[in-house]
């Protein structure tokens, strides 16, 4: 089992990773779903500490049909973020008809060789999720699918999911469950589906507040509900 959790500051990732997180999502302004954040703090974030972080590469909400300085912009992040070291990438790109943009998801994945990748919730907005799917299996870079099966909710999202994780078996990339899942609502959800990696944001903070800080005993929490959840295999 796979928890991750999406974090904005170096102390909110240390709280993720005392409460049990196995990864942290580095993000900036979560009321518009994530953006790009300050990569002048990626060190103090690296050293905040020693669980995995995958960084947002998004410049701006909304949709997730870029202009080419948008595009370019996401590279020059990219670049910077492998210059970094120790930090790895969620991003991604459609085309106006809802599919996956693979000139430009090519651009972005050879702006950081040797990175993985997660490709986030613009995969919920395409147009056929199997074929999306099936389309990003042939980048070995792109380990992680973070998706709640094209519904509001992880949970209303539950069939789809499943369907995916079945499709995915034994091939990259993973499909990494979220939006909306909560403590009350994981159990159930985990085992209509059958996932192993769950995303985790809002639950993960006092009083399931978006705008509040990490509460490391709500992570606590979820990952008890994991690790039952994964004995009873």
């Amino acid at each position: 089992m796979l928890l991750e959790i999406i974090a904005c500051t170096p102390e909110e990732a240390a709280a993720a990773e005392a409460g049990g997180a196995d990864r942290i999502e580095w993000i900036a302004d979560p009321g518009v779903g994530g953006v790009t954040p300050d990569l002048s703090r990626a060190a103090e974030m690296r050293r905040a500490v020693k669980v995995p972080i995958r960084v947002m590469v998004r410049p701006r909400g909304g949709g997730f049909v870029y202009s080419e300085d948008e595009r370019e912009q996401m590279r020059r992040d990219i670049r910077r973020i492998l210059a970094a070291g120790g930090l790895d990438v969620v991003t991604g790109v459609l085309t106006p008809q809802g599919t996956v943009d693979e000139s430009a998801l090519a651009g972005l994945l050879n702006a950081g060789p040797g990175l993985a990748f997660t490709f986030h919730r613009a995969f919920d907005e395409a147009v056929d999720l199997r074929r999306a799917l099936d389309t990003l299996s042939v980048y070995p870079q792109v380990t992680d699918v973070l998706t709640s099966g094209g519904a509001p909710g992880a949970p209303e999202g539950a069939a789809v999911l499943a369907e995916l994780l079945r499709r995915s078996a034994g091939r990259p990339p993973r499909i990494l469950a979220g939006a909306g899942l909560t403590a009350d609502n994981l159990r159930p959800f985990l085992d209509a589906t059958g996932a192993d990696r769950i995303h985790i944001g809002s639950a993960a903070r006092f009083g399931g507040d978006p705008s509040a800080p990490i509460d490391p005993e709500r992570v606590r929490t979820i990952r008890r509900i994991l690790e039952a959840s994964a004995g009873q295999v």
